[in-house]
Formats: structure tokens, C-alpha cells, sequence
């Protein structure tokens, strides 16, 4: 990230193959290093960038030109322009926005205004906010006096004392020499204030009366005197993050005198949330935490009603057809409204509030102060990196190896949204996923003893089509390896092959750790479970001596824990392998799960402890990114999963105890880039592997992933794919907490037609009372049955989205003697 403290230092150029679009090249940039270092940079040659952001509000450094000409019609993605400053700062359409909101409250509000512009539609009638269209600016005193004189005998004012006429437009932004209070009863004075206004009007302005919020005035305990009251002015940065969701980032607050409400945030000391509170008379946590919650209720309202607005907006309207606002600046005033202390939004800032923020920053640099420094200005940088990401692979051609199933539905929506091209290689010629790529390959993939040949014969079939490819990835475990070979084979980026294979066979993947003592320490072995590879009946035998029973024992290649199963004793061991070797015999029997590797089986120790996924990005060798969930008790002697919960509800020990054991299993494998998922327990003596599964995690992780931190595991898997380092954050926090359990045919099968059927869910999702992901495509019962789908409740605690999750399941009809959700969520207490 570089900072441009002069526009001479960038340079824009046309866009090659983006007609219309230009490119932005810095040559000169102060740039920033771990530790506070900073250093001024030439790039010779210059550096292209791939994300740019204006600072296009007054008194910002740059002349304003300056920086909306370098910001208009960029071919990389772009987070302010000078055309959507114009729309944020006319404060009458912005008002008519936010005043739809449920959740945003605003001024009582009369408009007076002349030639009203297309995005203010006429006839519209929105409580507390009235418009009144203007042919002329002459010869309206009749006109203004009856609407002024109804605006103020109007209940919509409440208790407000006062009210301000100011000119509404982006030529009044700052201008506060033309803004005027008044009291509420003297009619007079403001019908001839709103009539000196309407001559300075051009078209498209308005002029605005709106009420003044009595300022707060809360009593003083301990105290034999009232308490004085004080205007309370807040600016909330909100940031759009992944998702295109708001998120807030910051608050800063600034305090006056109750006489003199119209604070500004460049003249008055800034000041954080709780001390502006507390001078009030107002300290007790929970009341302070309830404003904050309706300060980050209406903010994150704003910026969501903004980007709807522009959204709809033309390439030509927004300046660009990659520019958005990214980052909003939403000023409240603070007053009693009943009996709540309530925000009430007076105007949205395209420029950051960088006056105020700025200021606090700088309160906030003092070395003990960095941590909080940092978290606040975290989601801006985040906003950042995530669309510079989008920017820079947008357009990128892979080849996707196997669509998979129901599950990875998302892939193709978030495909297309990404910009990405992808063609796919896949071995049913019907897949529903033909028709949504750029080339569709029908190769027969599951065959995987011949691999190598398959490897080489697409490699052919790429080159004989022409596909200039940036990266080439699989999701789907039947084909990693394959995966893996093709890479090699096109020389694209991947982990090696013999890396892919070790991971795949999971009793090689835990001889393999076994055998790794160290140097480094801990070394991987530690991690690793004595194990036996089984491919006949006297195998069997000879692995009941070598492996401490109860043992699990599973298919070598198996996924979706089909055909696990725990074990006490020599017969269990021998029943289960001579059924398994029966019933699961090739790709037929059961699709998908890895039978096209053969029907191999391993016989491990069961270790007692909690069971966790570990969900890791790398790069390189290095570890971008790692994301801790919990599991929940399986049904024993099976191991189907249950129940989950994220983010974790470990200790910070034993979770960092977690990551370094699935990265150290995965670099010990040879696992160097990709996004993993792996399966860990946490014993009393620290994390023990159960298996490692190299592609992106499956069933439900990457949406809740995606849904509590913003980050898209899909898009960081293609990222690496194409050569490209995610950056993502280091230490990622989670917006709350999600809890799901999964719903089995076998278990579930009544109310899935009827109480819990998938319309019933469908409706339940898009209503935001739960998360669903459909998971299966069938509701057909069977003995190797995985789950048909997950449903997941959100809350603020673990505690309150286990008790809503647990609620609905009693209620739809998925809770039961024979399936009892309670004990499933318990490990989550």
C-alpha cells in the first residue's frame, strides 16, 4: 500500500484491450513497513496500481481536480469519484435515501428545491421528509410561508427548539457562512432566510429547513446540580468489506455546548465514543454498548442504501465503471428520543471524516495505544486488499478440474461475480455446470490409476484448444493428484504432485509425519497416529497387533467420512473390512468418494479428545491465513459429522496449538501452496492428525468463512492458483458467532418432506433466520449415507446461537430421541 502525497507522481495511460479505461502508474510513493517504517520510494519503471482512493473532500491535501481526474474511468478498481462525491454531498438526496431506511433515523426535514434532479422523484411521500418542487425562484413567498408555517407546527419536530436553513447541493459543501439557526417559533425570520436562499439556487439545489436535535442532557448522580447540556456530534467510518457488506470501523465523537449544536468535527478536540458518553453523565458499559450497536446499526444502513442507490447508476453516473464508494463518512447528532439516547444521521462524507479520524489516529499512536489503533483502521486496509484482489483477477482464465456435486453450487455464482473465466474438465457430459463455463472439457477423470496418461493427454487437449491459462485448481478430492499433474505438466503453480499423492493416501500421510523426528521442533510426528495400511484379511491381522485397539478404520482415498467406522476388538475389525469390501468396490457403488482409487482400508488408534477443522491458506510455504472451527460429538460407530461451531470456543493457546500443528503436518507433507482443509482432535497432550484433505474445506466452511470473516477461501484457492499472494489478514476476528448441525436422510427423512422440506428451509434462509447449505441432491436413504444438509444459526455469543439453533430444530422437527440435538451442541458450552 503507497501513499501519493502529489499527483505529479501518477501517471495514467491507456488500458491495453479496456477501450475507455485508463491505467494508473506511480512512479513516487511513500511506502510502509512492519514497525512503523515508512520510506520514500521511486519506481523505476513505474509500478501499475490496482486500487486507488481519492481523497476528493475540502481541504484533503491535493487540489480536488486534480484527484478526480486521476480517479475517473480506471481500468483497476476505484473507491471514490468526483461524480459520487457530487451525489453523497447533495444532503436532500442522501436524506430521501436514508430516510427509507427503517433503521436510520433523520431530521424532520422540509426541501425546497429548484429543478429537481432525475434521482429525485416526485410524488413520493416519506414520513418526517417533505419536498416541495420549485418551477421558479421567484414570486414563491405565498408558497414558502404556508409550507414553512405547516413544517413548524408540525408534530415531526418533537421537542426540538430550533431549526437550520441551509442550501442543499455539492457547490454548499462546507460553506457554512449560509447556514442559519433559528428558533422554531419565529416564522418570520426563517421565511425570509429560505427566500434570500432560493436566489442563490441553481438547478438541481434545494433549500433545507430541518429541526435541530435537542442537544442530551442526562442527570449528574452525586451531584446537587443539574447536569449542562452538550451537543454531541459522532462520525462513524463504515467500509464495505467482502460481500459487499458494510462494516462500521471506526467512531469519533465531538462535544459543544448545548446553545451551540452545529458542531464540526475539524474545530473541536476529538473524542472516543465512551469519553463523550461519560461526559454526559452517561458510563455504565451496557448503555454505552447499546448507542454503539444503533450507531453501527444506521451506518452500516447508510453505506448498504448507497451502494443500492449506485448500484443502479450508469458507468458515465458513477465516473467510472469500477468506482464505488468504499468508505463512508456518516455524521449523527446525539438526542433523547422517548426515553433512548438516539443517533440521528445529518449528513454521509465521501472525503473519510479524514479531519476527525486523522486527529484521533494520532491520539491513538502513543505506543500503548497501537493495538487499538490498528484494529480500528483494519476493515479500511481489508476493503482495500479485497477489491485490488478482485481487480487483479478479473478476466483470469483456469482450468477447473471436476465440478462436484450440489455443494459447490456457489462456485459457479461466485465465478461469474469474480469476473473469472473458467473451463472445466468434468466426466459427466450433463453436468448442469456445461453450461455455465467458457469451455467445457468431457474427460473421463475418475479413473486415477492412470493419472499420468490423463495428465498428459489434457495437457495436449489444452494446447490443441489454444486456452491461454493463468492457474489450474480442483476443489474436488477424486482430483487433486490429477490436479497436481496437470499443473507440472503446463507449468502452472501448485504443490508437486508426489505433495498431493502423500496427502490423498492417508496412511501414507501419517507414516510419512511418523517418520519426521526433526529438526524443526516440535516436529510433525508429534502431531501424527500410529496407523496400518489394509488391503486384504490377513493385513487385518497383522495391523491388530500393530495398531492399539479401539481403532477407526476408513478407506484409504475415502471422503465424506463414508465407511468409517470405530472398532473395540479383532472381530469388529474383521466384519467391517470383508462388509466394506463387499458393499463399496469401485467409483459406481458410490460416487465420489474416492473409489476410483480402489477400495484400500487403514486401520488407526482412536484418540480421545475434541475434534476441529483447520481451514489454511499458503503461499510459498508461508501461512496467509488460518481458520479454527469445532466439532461436535459424532454418533458412534460411525463418524458422520453432527454438529459445528465457528469461530472456536478454545482457549488462544490451544487454538494457535491447532494451526501450527495442521501447517506443520501440511509443510511436512510437502504442501507449500493451496488452500487446506485439515482434520485435527485435541487431546490432553496436544493436536493429533485424523487426516488432511489438500483442496478448500468442504460442506458448509467456506460460506461461514466467507459470512464471519470476510474471506473467500474460493477466491484465495484461484488467486494461488494463478502465481498470486491473497492478502489476507493475519490475525482475522470474527463479526459473531455461527453454529449449525447437520441433517442426515436416515434420520430425517419424515421432516424433510414435510416440517423442515427444502422450500421451508429456502424461505427460512432468505428471511435470515438460518443459514442453509443443501449438501446432497437425494432424499435417499442408505447405509454410506453423507449428510443431505446443514442449518446454522447466528449470534453475537456462542451461547445465543446454540440456543436459537436448538429452538428451531425443536420446532422443525429435526431434534429427536434418536437424534438429539442438545448433546450434539453441548461441546460448544
Amino acid at each position: 500500500m503507497f501513499l501519493c502525497l502529489s499527483p505529479a507522481w501518477l501517471t495514467k495511460v491507456p488500458a491495453t484491450g479496456q477501450p475507455g479505461e485508463a491505467a494508473l502508474l506511480v512512479s513516487k510513493a511513500v511506502s510502509f513497513y512492519p514497525g512503523g517504517l515508512t520510506f520514500l520510494d521511486d519506481f523505476v519503471p513505474p509500478r501499475r496500481v490496482t486500487y486507488f482512493l481519492a481523497g476528493l473532500g475540502p481541504g484533503l491535501g491535493w487540489g480536488r481536480r486534480e484527484a478526480a481526474e486521476l480517479a475517473r474511468d480506471l481500468a483497476c478498481p476505484t473507491g471514490a469519484s468526483a461524480e459520487l462525491a457530487r451525489l453523497l454531498e447533495d444532503r436532500l438526496l442522501t436524506r430521501r435515501l436514508l430516510a427509507r431506511q427503517g433503521c436510520v433515523t433523520v431530521p424532520a426535514t422540509l426541501a425546497f428545491t429548484y429543478k429537481p434532479q432525475e434521482l429525485l422523484p416526485g410524488g413520493e411521500v416519506i414520513s418526517g421528509l417533505r419536498l416541495v418542487e420549485m418551477s421558479s425562484k421567484e414570486g414563491q413567498e405565498a408558497v414558502v410561508k404556508e409550507e414553512v408555517e405547516a413544517f413548524l407546527q408540525s408534530e415531526a419536530l418533537g421537542d426540538s427548539r430550533q431549526v437550520a436553513v441551509k442550501p442543499s447541493g455539492w457547490r454548499w459543501r462546507g460553506r457554512q457562512a449560509l447556514l442559519h439557526l433559528h428558533p422554531r417559533v419565529e416564522l418570520g425570520a426563517v421565511v425570509d432566510t429560505v427566500l434570500a436562499l432560493l436566489e442563490k439556487l441553481e438547478e438541481e439545489e434545494s433549500v433545507l429547513v430541518e429541526a435541530v436535535c435537542p442537544p442530551v442532557q442526562l442527570p449528574n448522580p452525586g451531584s446537587p446540580l443539574p447536569s449542562c447540556e452538550l451537543a454531541v456530534r459522532i462520525c462513524a467510518v463504515v467500509c464495505c468489506t467482502q460481500g459487499d457488506r458494510p462494516l462500521l470501523s471506526k467512531v469519533v465523537c465531538t462535544l459543544g455546548r448545548g446553545d451551540r449544536p452545529l458542531l464540526r468535527h475539524h474545530s473541536s478536540l476529538p473524542q472516543t465514543l465512551e469519553m463523550a458518553l461519560a461526559q454526559c453523565g452517561l458510563g455504565e458499559v451496557s448503555q454505552v454498548e447499546a448507542v454503539r450497536q444503533r450507531v453501527k446499526a444506521a451506518a452500516e444502513a447508510a453505506l448498504a442504501a448507497v451502494l443500492a442507490l449506485e448500484a443502479g447508476l450508469s458507468a458515465e453516473q458513477r465516473g467510472g465503471r469500477r468506482v464505488r464508494t468504499d468508505v463512508l463518512g456518516v455524521d449523527f447528532a446525539l438526542t433523547v428520543i422517548g426515553r433512548s439516547l438516539t443517533p440521528v444521521v445529518l449528513e454521509l462524507n465521501s472525503g473519510l471524516c479524514l479531519e476527525a479520524c486523522g486527529a484521533l489516529e494520532r491520539l491513538w499512536a502513543a505506543p500503548r495505544m497501537e493495538p487499538e489503533a490498528q484494529a480500528v483502521a483494519a476493515p479500511l486496509v481489508e476493503t482495500m486488499l479485497w477489491r485490488s484482489a478482485r481487480g487483479l483477477m478479473e478476466g483470469k482464465q483456469l482450468l477447473l478440474i471436476g465440478a462436484g456435486g450440489v455443494s459447490k453450487k456457489f462456485v459457479w455464482d461466485a465465478a461469474r461475480d469474480y469476473g473469472l473465466k473458467l473451463h472445466l474438465v468434468e466426466s459427466d457430459p450433463n453436468h448442469f455446470a456445461s453450461q455455465l463455463v467458457h469451455t467445457f472439457i468431457h474427460f473421463d477423470v475418475t479413473e486415477h490409476r492412470r493419472d499420468e496418461e490423463n495428465a498428459r493427454l489434457l495437457a495436449e487437449l489444452v494446447r490443441a484448444r489454444g486456452l491461454q491459462l493463468d492457474g489450474c485448481f480442483s476443489y474436488w478430492d477424486d482430483c487433486l493428484v490429477l490436479t497436481a499433474l496437470l499443473c507440472q505438466e503446463l507449468g502452472l503453480p501448485c504443490s508437486p504432485p508426489a505433495a498431493m499423492r502423500l496427502a490423498k493416501q492417508k496412511s501414507c500421510t501419517q507414516l510419512h509425519l511418523l517418520g519426521l523426528q526433526g529438526p524443526p521442533w516440535p516436529a510433525p510426528s508429534l502431531h501424527a497416529v500410529p496407523c496400518c495400511p489394509l488391503e486384504n484379511e490377513a493385513d487385518v491381522q497383522r495391523a491388530i497387533h500393530q495398531v492399539p485397539l479401539p481403532g477407526v478404520m476408513k478407506l484409504e482415498f475415502g471422503a465424506g467420512a463414508v465407511g468409517v467406522r470405530f472398532v473395540e476388538d479383532a472381530l469388529q475389525c474383521d466384519e467391517h473390512f470383508k462388509r466394506i469390501a463387499r458393499d463399496l468396490q469401485g467409483e459406481a457403488d458410490h460416487p465420489g468418494i474416492g473409489l476410483g482409487w480402489g477400495n484400500a482400508m487403514l486401520l488407526m488408534e482412536f484418540v480421545e479428545g475434541t475434534e476441529h477443522d483447520v481451514d489454511l491458506v499458503l503461499f510459498g510455504g508461508q501461512l496467509l491465513a488460518a481458520f479454527v472451527s469445532d466439532n461436535g460429538p459424532t454418533r458412534l460407530p460411525g463418524f458422520t459429522e453432527t454438529a459445528a461451531c465457528m469461530p472456536t470456543g478454545l482457549a488462544r493457546e490451544q487454538e494457535a496449538q491447532l494451526v501450527q500443528a495442521a501447517f506443520r503436518c501440511c509443510l511436512g507433507c510437502g504442501l507449500l501452496d493451496g488452500v487446506f482443509n485439515v482434520e485435527l482432535k485435541l487431546t490432553q497432550a496436544g493436536p493429533r492428525l485424523i487426516e488432511i484433505n489438500p483442496r478448500m474445506g468442504g460442506f458448509y466452511l467456506r460460506d461461514w468463512i466467507l459470512e464471519l470473516y470476510g474471506v473467500d477461501l474460493l477466491l484465495a484457492a484461484a488467486m494461488v492458483a494463478c502465481g498470486l499472494r491473497p492478502a489476507l489478514p493475519a490475525h482475522p476476528r470474527a463479526r459473531g458467532y455461527l453454529v449449525g448441525v447437520m441433517c442426515l436422510v436416515s434420520q430425517h427423512l419424515q421432516a424433510l418432506n414435510s416440517t423442515a422440506s427444502l422450500g421451508v428451509l429456502q424461505t427460512l434462509h432468505d428471511q435470515g433466520v438460518l443459514r442453509l447449505n443443501v449438501l446432497g441432491e437425494a432424499l435417499v436413504p442408505g447405509e454410506y449415507e453423507e449428510p443431505y444438509c446443514n442449518v446454522a444459526c447466528a449470534g453475537s455469543s456462542p451461547a445465543e446461537a446454540r440456543m436459537r439453533l436448538l429452538g428451531l430444530c425443536q420446532g422443525l422437527g429435526i431434534d429427536g430421541p434418536h437424534y438429539p440435538v442438545a448433546h450434539f451442541l453441548s461441546h460448544f458450552k
